[in-house]
């Protein structure tokens, strides 16, 4: 099984055309060998999901990433961007492929959704992992 870089090893050809999708349109071809190719994902409401793909200057950093990014808006509030799920400070220089995501701020304490929503069903919430006791 090859291992995980050589999986996402980009292939001889840049782009195909044989089947055109987001990440191989005509417009990669012309693209020039001194930038790379980022993924940026952001959600500005809960349900709604962005997915644009840049091409950056090598060597660019997140934050001009996101200047240069025409859609985006920053959400309100202190900005966290991470690279594959990962926190990173804005000005981590990007590779080829990374995946900038941008995350929100949570509107509700994790702890008080669980009690809201054993509130609104009345009965225990029971982990796959831990079965209720004296039960077996």
């Amino acid at each position: 099984m090859p291992s995980a870089a050589a999986r996402w090893r980009p292939s001889s050809a840049p782009c195909s055309t044989a089947s055109p999708t987001p990440s191989s349109t005509a417009s990669c071809s012309a693209r020039k060998a001194s930038t790379v190719r980022v993924e940026l994902v952001w959600s500005p409401a809960a349900g709604d999901v962005q997915q644009r793909w840049l091409d950056v200057e090598e060597g660019a950093t997140i934050e001009s990433a996101l200047r240069g990014c025409a859609g985006f808006s920053p959400p309100p509030g202190e900005l966290r961007v991470g690279i594959w799920g990962r926190l990173r400070p804005l000005d981590t220089q990007l590779r080829e492929r990374d995946r900038i995501e941008v995350y929100r701020p949570l509107t509700v304490d994790p702890k008080e959704a669980r009690r809201q929503r054993h509130a609104k069903r009345g009965e225990r919430i029971v982990s796959r992992h831990r079965p209720k006791a004296g039960s077996g």
